[in-house]
Formats: structure tokens, sequence, C-alpha cells
């Protein structure tokens, strides 16, 4: 038995000695080595999506009607460049809204009184069933349906009374008109990242003594954040975009309707609208990173390549 291992071990597995087959293995072939497949259909793909690109950029860019010097003219325009804070200052400002009304629903659904429940669920439904547009159109009237507003003892004498234009002011009807109608949305994206977590992380919690908010911050948010974010972060690119319906309140300083304003005196709208278009996909290409790298951290140790390999 050990002579013909100690065989073996001189000779090499194909009978030849060792020294031998060292100076063959630059000559003979590399067995099981991978060898990718060749793939020209993808090359020849890619080249013509090339061409056509090219194509197409070139035909845009010499295209007279296009204005060109008009769109470099009034892209860092002060009434832009004011539109853009203004756009941003509604999306941050609606956001902040939506998600705190949206965490506030998702602990009514969860709650055990059925009042509060069915309250989370009517706000919900009603929402996601009505258009941003009509809900924006109300904002705008509610001074005029509400022309008071006033705190007063219940069928007893008023308290105290103010007007409702200077409380609800064009910024914050189309904010709260905004962020309301966000907020049905996220309520329903946090509760299902949040029943993702497994309910034995809430029991086993409850076990060692947890009280329900304690809980909530330091069980369930942290690992329900990594399914929370994504659909979290294209809402918010969504919300961007949808700052430009603000008008039916009507608000007059976002990136829309200064844009339009330009376009409406000049009497050229399509370099104004791409001047729209450019600040827009800025501010969006922004914003994708910043969701890149939050999912990136917070996905950790779970996120892997599904889709590799597969184009």
């Amino acid at each position: 038995m050990d002579i013909g291992l100690d065989n073996r071990s001189e000779t090499g597995g194909g009978g030849k000695p060792a020294a031998a087959r060292a100076d063959g293995d630059a000559r003979s072939p590399v067995m099981n080595a991978i060898v990718p497949p060749r793939r020209p259909g993808r090359w020849i793909a890619v080249a013509l999506l090339a061409i056509f690109a090219l194509q197409m950029l070139h035909t845009v860019a010499v295209n007279e009607n296009f204005h060109w010097g008009v769109f470099w003219k009034y892209l860092f325009a002060d009434q832009v460049l004011r539109g853009v804070m203004w756009t941003l200052i509604l999306t941050v400002a609606a956001m902040a809204v939506a998600v705190s009304v949206a965490i506030t629903l998702v602990i009514m659904r969860d709650s055990d009184n059925w009042v509060l429940r069915n309250l989370a669920w009517v706000w919900v439904w009603f929402f996601r069933g009505t258009p941003a547009y009509t809900q924006l159109l109300f904002w705008g009237l509610f001074s005029v349906l509400f022309p008071v507003l006033s705190l007063s003892i219940p069928f007893g004498p008023t308290v105290i009374s103010v007007e409702t234009k200077w409380i609800v002011t064009p910024a914050i009807a189309a904010i709260l008109g905004l962020g309301f109608n966000e907020s049905a949305y996220l309520a329903e994206i946090f509760r299902a990242g949040f029943r993702a977590v497994d309910r034995g992380q809430t029991e086993a919690a409850l076990a060692l003594g947890m009280t329900k908010p304690r809980i909530w911050l330091r069980v369930l948010m942290p690992q329900a954040m990594r399914t929370i974010l994504p659909p979290t972060g294209n809402e918010t690119i969504g919300m961007l975009k949808l700052t430009s319906l603000v008008l039916a309140v009507p608000f007059t300083l976002d990136l829309m309707f200064a844009t339009s304003a330009i376009a409406n005196r000049i009497y050229l709208p399509v370099p104004l609208l791409m001047v729209a278009a450019f600040w827009y996909l800025s501010i969006t290409s922004i914003l994708m990173v910043g969701q890149f790298w939050l999912e990136r951290h917070f996905g950790k140790g779970h996120d892997a390549p599904i889709t590799r390999g597969l184009a």
C-alpha cells in the first residue's frame, strides 16, 4: 500500500515522472478551463444602438427649431433658479409631511383599537382614490370654503378666530396637498416593509421586556429600511415631478410655472420645456445617487446580484 502511494506521488496521476509533466504543462492544453461564450449579437446590438443614438443627437443638435441659444440663455436665469429652489423646498417639505403621516397611519393600522384602524383605512382609501390635481384644487379653494378658522367651546362662544388665508397660504396648501396625497402611498409601502420583518422579532423583543416604541425604533425600523427604501426613493422622485401640478393651488413660484411664464412671454415653449427637463433630470440624478448609497448602507449582508449573467 505505501509503495503504491509513493510511486504515484513521484510519477504523477498519469504515470509520467513529475519533472516530465512540469516540462510538458506549458505545451499541453489546460483541462476544465472556463471559456466564456461568444455573443456576437450583443456587440452588433450595441453598435446599432450607438449609431442610432449618435444620429439622434446630431439631428437634435443641428435642428434650429429647438432654439439652443434661447435654451442656454435661460438655463441659469434668476427666475428659473428661483423655481428650482422652490421645487426642492416643496419636495422636501411635502415628503416630510408624507413620511410623518404615513408612520402614524401604520401605527394606527397596527393598533388594537378598531376605530383607529378604520380611520387609517379610510384615509388611505380616500387619498389613493382621488387624483392629486383634484386634491390640490381643493386645498386651493380651502380659504373660500372655510373663510374663518375658529376655536370655540362646543355649543358656546368662540374663543379665538383667524382668517384662513393667513394660515393656509398657497405654499402651505401645496405642501399639505402633496404631502397628504403621498402619505397614502407611503403608508402602504411602510406597512409592507414592517410586515416583511419576521413576527418572531417582535415576540422576542416583547419577551425581553422592551416597550412598543422601543421595538419600533430598535427592532422593526432598522430591518424594514432595506425593504422600504427603494420604493420610498421612487416616490420621492415622483414627488419632485408632482410639484409641477401646484399651479392648481395656485402656487406660482415652482420651476414649471417659471419656465411656462417665460415661454408665454417670448412665444417659444420648446426651449423652456427643455430647460425644465434639464433641471428635473439633474435633481433626479442626484436623488438616484443618494438612494443608491442609502440602499447599499441598509442592505449590507443582504443584497446580492440576481440578474448578473442573464443578459
